[in-house]
């Protein structure tokens, strides 16, 4: 099994990169991509326990981008080291440290709504990038909130209460920075994006992303066969994964997604790897 989009504890999942290493060969993936939002520390860590385990590790991150003043994910594979790479890494440390900026106006923010959480406690929690679930989890725990959606839905959601702004790089910046590094830039699970995916195509392709995530354990059937036909029109690549995130979404399994509605082709990769070799446009 091949399975393009999963996260570590470096980013907002539950599992160590060792962890995930060991979920990867028990749940028989042969391909694994690690995807941690706007860091590849867990990708670094992860890499020599993949090799002694027989893994094949694909670099990727999943960069949180600006698109008509709304976030949007983009996702970024094959990413290089003669290709440019240590800018992207100076780039990627350059826009944790707006996170961090962001994370501080938050527990003022919070605290300012009556709840006792500081940025020590959601930064243990956040290993090396500490994120909106982190301060989510501390919200139920010390019960302010039910739920994590509960969590978001009232307080972290761009039209929540509590949310303050974070500087994120536009969605075309986004994809320069990948396609410079050698990479494919794709558009994370689609049916997440507010505007209306086909119509944004256009735009976003002249932009330089070149693939798109039909396969994604958020998307139906009758979803990813649309994704699908909107990269056949468009010329576009086609990448796929569960997005596991270990405990923090427990219906979610490595390669089969969400109660088995996740089956990536065995063939995507080599399509993937022939399109990683094309040169950006320019």
């Amino acid at each position: 099994m091949i399975d393009l989009h999963s996260h570590t504890n470096e980013s907002d999942g539950t599992c160590s990169p060792d962890q995930l290493v060991g979920e990867a060969v028990r749940s028989g993936i042969r391909i694994l991509g690690i995807t941690d939002h706007d860091t590849l520390r867990g990708y670094d860590r992860a890499l020599p326990l993949a090799r002694q385990a027989g893994l094949e590790l694909i670099c990727g991150i999943e960069l949180s981008t600006k698109l008509h003043g709304q976030s949007v994910h983009l996702l970024g594979y094959f990413l290089d080291e003669d290709h440019g790479l240590v800018e992207f890494r100076n780039w990627v440390v350059d826009m944790q440290a707006s996170r961090r900026d962001r994370n501080i106006r938050l527990v003022a923010r919070l605290q300012e709504l009556g709840m006792n959480i500081t940025l020590e406690e959601a930064e243990a929690r956040g290993h090396g990038l500490t994120g909106r679930p982190h301060f989510a989890q501390l919200m139920v725990e010390k019960g302010y909130v039910s739920s994590l959606k509960q969590a978001f839905d009232d307080y972290l959601d761009e039209s929540a209460k509590g949310y303050v702004y974070r500087r994120e790089p536009q969605f075309a910046e986004g994809v320069e920075k990948i396609r410079n590094a050698g990479g494919i830039a794709s558009l994370a699970h689609p049916v997440r994006v507010r505007e209306d995916v086909p119509s944004l195509l256009p735009e976003l392709c002249a932009g330089g992303m070149n693939a798109i995530e039909a396969y994604h354990s958020d998307h139906t059937p009758e979803d990813t066969e649309q994704y699908l036909n909107l990269a056949r029109r468009y010329g576009l690549l086609v990448t796929g994964g569960s997005d596991f995130h270990g405990a923090a979404k427990p219906g979610v399994q490595l390669g089969t997604g969400y109660k088995g509605n996740l089956n990536i082709p065995s063939d995507l990769l080599h399509r993937l790897r022939a399109g990683a070799a094309e040169p950006p446009a320019r």
